[in-house]
């Protein structure tokens, strides 16, 4: 049996650094990079991701939504690029957002984590704000294939302050609430390989107040260093301490370098991270 989300993340972790690199193919890189915006100009941007990140990094995290533009063409491509990733060793946490009730969530579920689905990764980033109970059939489904959810808590877009920093019923904010639902998942299914779970969270690193991290046991996924003006130093700080669980979450600072593979090999490694 395979192991758990947590402790394969642990593993790679020690291995490779804590790193987690995009995978982000929107009209504009492709311009940038000389490519069409249609499959083949897709296919060629996310294969030289593909072999500049594979075995370099913890986790690659593909945009969906930049292949989701390109209908069944761009699917085809990600369930390519994700088979490969993960037949290389690599860890795949597809950033689809997904969040609904019932067997709509169910079926999300079913189609990102399932072992033997075309889209399967290793882990899926879920939205919570229909209420993190509503998140159960994707939890069940985690559980089962041994798969890992990041939750969405703290998000660095300057929109998400009005409802997220919102007093919580238990925590300061309801982001805080987020982080404690979360932790509860983790107590439950308990932690995996270096006191890891399988249920992280997703937390700004651009954010001057972030929720209490100190204590979280699973992995907290760190998007806006590089582009959107936060730094690896910035992480101590929004993680409260708690760095060898963050993994900070690099996406056009490293695009940015392409098209050459090994120029974008030798970004990642000016990223390089161990809390």
């Amino acid at each position: 049996m395979t192991a758990a989300f947590g402790e394969r993340l642990a593993a790679a972790a020690g291995e490779l650094g804590q790193l987690c690199v995009g995978i982000d193919p929107h009209p504009g890189l492709l311009e940038q990079w000389g490519l069409s915006d249609d499959r083949d100009g897709l296919a060629e941007f996310t294969g030289r991701c593909v072999e500049a990140f594979a075995g370099r990094v913890a986790l690659v995290k593909p945009q969906v939504a930049f292949f989701e533009r390109h209908g069944a063409l761009g699917f085809s491509v990600l369930e390519e690029a994700i088979g490969e990733l993960r037949e290389r060793g690599t860890l795949v946490v597809a950033d689809a957002k997904r969040g609904d009730i019932g067997s709509t969530m169910a079926g999300y579920a079913d189609a990102w984590l399932r072992p033997g689905s075309p889209l399967q990764c290793d882990a899926l980033t879920v939205s919570p704000y229909l209420g993190v109970g509503a998140l159960a059939p994707a939890v069940d489904a985690a559980v089962e294939a041994g798969a890992g959810l990041f939750v969405l808590a703290a998000t660095s877009n300057p929109e998400a302050g009005a409802i997220q920093r919102q007093p919580g019923a238990n925590a300061e904010t309801l982001a805080g609430d987020v982080v404690a639902e979360v932790a509860k998942l983790a107590a439950i299914n308990g932690d995996r390989g270096e006191g890891l779970s399988d249920f992280g969270v997703v937390v700004g690193a651009t954010l001057s107040d972030p929720p209490g991290l100190a204590d979280f046991p699973g992995p907290i996924l760190l998007p806006g260093i590089g582009a959107q003006g936060a730094s690896l130093s910035d992480i101590e700080r929004v993680v409260a301490g708690n760095t060898a669980r963050a993994f900070p979450n690099v996406s056009r600072a490293v695009l940015s370098a392409g098209p050459d593979i090994e120029a974008l090999a030798e970004r990642v490694s000016q990223f390089s991270y161990r809390g």
